[in-house]
């Protein structure tokens, strides 16, 4: 074996375990990366249940299989104030008795909350903003026009 090849395949072999140091290989891990949020699988779980309930399948995916819970969480490590992660997790924390519950039940629920209640505000917005801007909708639902839009030369303009 030549030196070249030798230092390639040590330097993959570093990139590689660089890499895999990096990955979760937990059970309890979930689906995706975190900074400053510690969720777990089972919270990821039932936050899927709850933007379930939020937005259910109906002749449009759902907000399970548009993946919207995974949203809510990068939303709330990324872009929300240490305060509210601490006050959605403390909610999160009293929801938990609602898991594996049906949907009517956990809207439910989520109906008993105060209107001011930072948990549920930053649940349905983040629910609401993440299906606004998926694939499906923005594909399927919304009908962008270039800008300026259309023209009609032969519009009638009343005087």
């Amino acid at each position: 074996m030549n030196r070249r090849t030798a230092l390639k395949q040590f330097a993959l072999l570093a990139g590689g375990m660089w890499i895999a140091s990096s990955c979760d290989f937990r059970a309890e891990a979930p689906s995706i990366q975190l900074n400053q949020v510690k969720l777990n699988k089972s919270d990821e779980d039932l936050l899927a249940e709850l933007v379930e309930a939020l937005i259910p399948k109906t002749d449009s995916p759902g907000a399970r299989e548009l993946n919207l819970h995974l949203f809510v969480m990068k939303m709330l490590d990324d872009c929300t104030s240490p305060e509210d992660q601490e006050a959605f997790l403390a909610g999160l924390k009293q929801a938990e008795k609602n898991k594996g519950k049906s949907a009517d039940e956990i809207r439910a629920y989520l109906k008993s909350l105060p209107k001011d209640d930072v948990f549920f505000k930053i649940l349905k917005s983040r629910c609401i903003q993440g299906y606004k801007n998926s694939e499906y909708v923005m594909k399927n639902k919304l009908i962008y026009e270039l800008v300026p839009g259309r023209y009609n030369g032969a519009l009638k303009i009343k005087a």
